[in-house]
């Protein structure tokens, strides 16, 4: 059976004694401990690079605002927002926070865990190489994490393949809390304005993060979310996580349509497919039930809790 490092190898670095004994200069200059800066991604408002942290003889992970959006208050109090939210959500599947601050020029920044691996969208990508059960516990670690977020009332708002990575040694954490919400906490930027026109798709054509709009990507977004409800609790997440298993089970997203009001009436108004008929291999019944019920239009009608779902993960599925 393949494993996830397959698709990926960390980096194979010994501990050097020159680093671990290097002494600390007398007076510490914060604005100097990070060096050697690459990028990894770059985001829509965000840029996620790797670098040096001198002071620890470590490559961290080191997310700050793009130029343009670095001064914008909006985009600063996602961004603190995130860092504040994944340093308190201290949880195996979440990636520990280490650092925040001020850069030179008085932007923000924060730090975190280096995780070497692929995302899920990527492993997908190679989905022939993989065994369901192990696509399944991928479901269920970050179901492990979500749980924990509900139970210190945080939910995720953005979970999809891009923002689950899967590392080398089995490791899976949930990235971007940036859209996070505390719950039964208003959102000050937020408005009940409808989706963005439908030329801002030539741009964005699955994702829409704009400010005063429905924030999230609209494939994975709940009913509720694309309508910019009020009172969206822990089952919004319930719901993207029961869209993320529909196309692991069947390659295939929930929700179809070319342009962004295509995909938010399916979203809204259409009923997937059952697995079972959608995908080319047998699809076990109880993880095809699991779905469907993630993916009800009524919060009511879905799964009540993350925990019932991991509860109903770990169940011997495969005899199903």
């Amino acid at each position: 059976m393949p494993k996830f490092s397959d698709v990926n190898e960390s980096e194979n670095l010994k501990v050097d004694l020159k680093d671990t004994d290097r002494p600390l200069a007398e007076k510490l200059n914060p604005n100097f401990r990070y060096a050697l800066f690459s990028p990894i991604a770059k985001g829509g408002k965000s840029l996620i690079q790797s670098c040096s942290d001198l002071y620890l003889s470590r490559r961290i992970c080191y997310k700050s605002l793009r130029r343009e959006f670095a001064e914008d208050p909006v985009e600063q109090k996602r961004l603190l927002r995130e860092a504040r939210v994944t340093a308190i959500l201290q949880h195996p599947n979440i990636v520990p926070t280490y650092d925040l601050g001020r850069d030179t020029r008085g932007h923000y920044y924060f730090t975190m865990k280096l995780v070497h691996g692929y995302t899920l969208r990527e492993v997908l990508d190679y989905r022939e190489r993989y065994d369901l059960t192990q696509l399944v516990d991928v479901i269920e670690q970050v179901a492990q994490a979500l749980s924990y977020a509900h139970t210190k009332g945080v939910i995720h708002r953005d979970v999809k393949p891009e923002n689950i990575l899967v590392g080398p040694f089995g490791e899976v954490v949930l990235l971007d809390w940036g859209l996070a919400k505390v719950w039964d906490t208003p959102e000050p930027d937020a408005s009940p304005d409808a989706l963005e026109p439908e030329s801002a798709a030539e741009t964005l054509p699955l994702t829409m993060t704009r400010h005063g709009k429905v924030q999230g990507t609209i494939s994975y977004m709940s009913p509720e979310q694309l309508t910019n409800e009020t009172e969206i609790d822990s089952r919004a997440d319930i719901y993207s996580l029961g869209a993320v298993l529909y196309e692991v089970l069947t390659g295939q997203n929930a929700a179809v349509g070319e342009t962004m009001d295509e995909l938010a009436r399916s979203v809204r108004y259409d009923t997937p497919g059952l697995p079972s008929q959608v995908a080319r291999l047998k699809i076990p019944k109880l993880l095809e039930d699991l779905t469907m019920r993630c993916l009800k239009k009524q919060p009511s009608e879905r799964l009540g809790s993350m925990e019932e779902m991991i509860r109903l993960l770990s169940q011997n599925w495969q005899l199903s």
